[in-house]
């Protein structure tokens, strides 16, 4: 029924110092420029491979004003990377120090990984791809100076922390039909499509505080379906006793949101999609505004209220 990740979408407090992490250090495309469009105020900026494609989609909203989050549980934790294999570990330690960010190798969760921070405090993890067969249509950037053999390939493993594990994985296999790779008593690792990476999302349980949002906190994951209706899933969801958005058209995809039991965001999105190049040609990706049509007639009171793209790419 799921595919796997199609995008996840975090808030930033710096977007110059962000947009430079994303595309110059880590090397992705800055594959679109748009505006949140339930806050037409706020930037939203797409970061991934050559076209933005499932699964690639790094998202962050443009919050100036937004306080730093203080971690705890019930909420997205982590984002994992993929890189071609674990050699690649030593080549991003070095480049990542060379731009002034620590990195450290550690075991997390049974594998060998590295981890580090983007700008605003979100935990990124690195993890080899070795043996993993990812999806042909991905299409690492390239047009940076990242050597070709450490590229970013796309999202790997999600981490979620949970006061209450079980209602998680429940509500991960029994509605969206997750397989469960590992099941101890205080994590769980499901994988949408079992053995593969991409669509992989840690379950932690931990205790206490609620973690309350600001800089760096994941706002949702998008998990993509496979051959199933937007409309039929959410009327699953709704049997199953989750309150949901209904589905909402976002031009460039059609999706969903709801929370599940321990109040943790996710958004589904159906498996049709225009893609980034909807509106704009391959090229010009990412090098100006581009707004779905509904908001177009609107641009020039959208404009007004952003900082110019000079400022900050």
């Amino acid at each position: 029924m799921i595919k796997g990740h199609h995008h996840i979408s975090i808030y930033t407090k710096n977007l110059k110092e962000n947009n430079h992490f994303y595309t110059k250090v880590l090397g992705l495309r800055g594959v679109k420029v748009t505006v949140n469009q339930n806050d037409v105020s706020m930037y939203h900026i797409f970061y991934g491979d050559r076209l933005g494609t499932s699964g690639n989609s790094i998202t962050y909203f443009d919050m100036p004003y937004v306080a730093d989050r203080r971690e705890g549980t019930n909420a997205h934790h982590a984002l994992g990377l993929l890189v071609k294999n674990s050699e690649s570990f030593a080549y991003w330690q070095r480049r990542l120090e060379h731009f002034g960010h620590s990195s450290e190798k550690e075991e997390y969760f049974g594998r060998n990984v590295l981890e580090f921070q983007d700008p605003d405090s979100l935990k990124l993890v690195l993890f080899s791809a070795e043996g993993q067969v990812l999806p042909e249509e991905w299409e690492p950037w390239t047009n940076n100076d990242v050597n070709n053999d450490h590229l970013i390939l796309g999202m790997g493993p999600v981490q979620v922390n949970v006061r209450d594990k079980d209602k998680l994985v429940r509500m991960l296999t029994e509605v969206f039909k997750y397989d469960v790779i590992e099941d101890e008593s205080d994590y769980a690792i499901l994988h949408a499509n079992k053995g593969e990476m991409t669509g992989e999302i840690i379950i932690s349980e931990k205790e206490g505080n609620i973690e309350a949002q600001g800089r760096g906190t994941i706002h949702h994951l998008a998990i993509q379906t496979e051959g199933a209706n937007l409309q039929a899933v959410d009327e699953i969801l709704k049997e199953s006793g989750y309150r949901t958005t209904g589905v909402i058209d976002r031009y460039y995809f059609k999706s969903l949101y709801f929370r599940e039991d321990n109040g943790v965001m996710f958004e589904i999105v159906g498996p049709a999609a225009r893609g980034f190049t909807a509106d704009v040609d391959e090229t010009e990706l990412g090098m100006q505004l581009d707004l779905p049509p509904n908001l177009e007639e609107k641009r020039t009171e959208i404009e007004s209220d952003l900082m110019p793209l000079s400022e900050w790419t």
